[in-house]
C-alpha cells in the first residue's frame, strides 16, 4: 500500500473521531469560559478534556505528516492544518467534513452544489461564531474600560462583526481581543462572499434553465 493510500485511509478512519474531539474541545472550553461557580473537580475535568482533545489533534497532524512523505514541506503545503493546530478553536470546522461525508453516503451528495455550499457556510459561521464569542469574551470580560461584560454582549458583537455591520456599540479593547476581531472580520467577509456568490450563481442557473425551456417567441 503506497503512502497516498495509507494517508487517505487514515483520514477516512479518523474523520468521525476527530470531529467528535473538536466538539468535545469546544464544549469543555466553553464550560471553563462560562464558569458560573462550578466545583473545581468539574473545571479540572473540562481542562483535562480540552488538553486531551488538543493532544489528539497533534497526534493526527504528526501521523498525516509522516504518511504524506513530504517532510518539512508538509507544513507549507498544509498551512491551514498547521494554523488549526496552533489555534484549536478553529478545529470545530472539521464537523463540516463529517457532514460532507454523511451527504455523500451512497456515492453521491444528497444536496445540490449550491445548497451544499450554503449549508457548509452556515455550519461554519455558527461554529466559528460561537468559538470566536468565547475567545473574545475570555479576553474582554475583566479588562478595564471593557464594553463586553457578558457573554451575550460577545455573541451580539460577533454576529455584527461576522455580518460586516459593525455597529460600534461594543468593541474589544485588549490587544488579543482585537487580534481575534481581525480574524472574525476576515472569516465574515470570506463566508459572506461565498454565500452571496453561490446564491447569485444559483439564480443565474435557474434563469438560464427557464430561458432554455421557454418556447421560441414565448
Amino acid at each position: 500500500m503506497d503512502d497516498d493510500s495509507r494517508l487517505a485511509r487514515w483520514e477516512r478512519l479518523t474523520g468521525p473521531p476527530l470531529a467528535v474531539g473538536a466538539l468535545v474541545f469546544l464544549a469543555s472550553y466553553a464550560v471553563r469560559v462560562l464558569d458560573n461557580g462550578l466545583p473545581d473537580v468539574w473545571l479540572n475535568l473540562c481542562l483535562a478534556l480540552t488538553l486531551a482533545s488538543w493532544a489528539l489533534f497533534a497526534v493526527d497532524y504528526a501521523v498525516r505528516w509522516r504518511l504524506s512523505g513530504e517532510g518539512p514541506r508538509f507544513v507549507r503545503t498544509h498551512w491551514l492544518d498547521t494554523v488549526v493546530l496552533v489555534l484549536p478553536l478553529l478545529r470545530p470546522v472539521r464537523v463540516v467534513r463529517l457532514y460532507e461525508g454523511m451527504q455523500r453516503r451512497g456515492g453521491r451528495p444528497r444536496l445540490a452544489l449550491h445548497a451544499r455550499v450554503m449549508a457548509y457556510a452556515g455550519i461554519s459561521v455558527t461554529l466559528l461564531g460561537f468559538a470566536g464569542s468565547l475567545a473574545v469574551y475570555q479576553q474582554e470580560r475583566d479588562a478595564p474600560h471593557a464594553t463586553m461584560r457578558t457573554f451575550g454582549d460577545a455573541v451580539w458583537w460577533t454576529c455584527a462583526t461576522l455580518a460586516t455591520v459593525g455597529y460600534g456599540d461594543i468593541a474589544p479593547v485588549t490587544p488579543l481581543g482585537r487580534v481575534i476581531a481581525v480574524g472574525i472580520m476576515l472569516i465574515g467577509v470570506a463566508l459572506l462572499g461565498a454565500v452571496t456568490g453561490t446564491f447569485a450563481s444559483w439564480l443565474l442557473h435557474v434563469f438560464a434553465r427557464e430561458d432554455e425551456e421557454r418556447p421560441p417567441g414565448g
